[in-house]
């Protein structure tokens, strides 16, 4: 679904997951029974950078994606952060709609690591 429209695998597909998971920095939700989606993140300097939101295409269009977004939020601001940052690529139709949606500012557009990234910015309300 996405090769063909990037042209190659995104980044998260290359994501090295067992390091994220042995640091703790991915959260999974499930639906009682199955895993349903996942958020990765980790803390930098003046801000909490979403990493990764994924949803497994049988539970998409559930409000998953929205609700794995709102668990980072809420992350940010337990570690006293105020914002958060995050890029897609700029293939993503859909995340360029999602992310104003949500309150995200896009920063800038452009070339990292080979791919074409649209770059976000919340700012959050304790």
């Amino acid at each position: 679904m996405y090769v063909p429209r990037i042209g190659k695998r995104p980044a998260p597909m290359i994501a090295d997951f067992q390091d994220q998971i042995a640091k703790h920095l991915v959260h999974v939700l499930t639906d009682g029974k199955c895993v349903a989606g996942f958020v990765v993140f980790y803390l930098r300097d003046d801000h909490l950078h979403l990493e990764n939101v994924a949803v497994d295409p049988q539970f998409q269009g559930l409000g998953y994606g929205v609700q794995l977004i709102k668990h980072a939020e809420k992350a940010a601001l337990d570690m006293g952060v105020g914002a958060v940052k995050l890029y897609t690529n700029a293939k993503m139709t859909e995340n360029l709609k999602l992310y104003p949606s949500l309150g995200y500012s896009e920063l800038g557009r452009w070339h990292e690591d080979g791919f074409d990234r649209v770059f976000y910015r919340k700012v959050l309300n304790s």
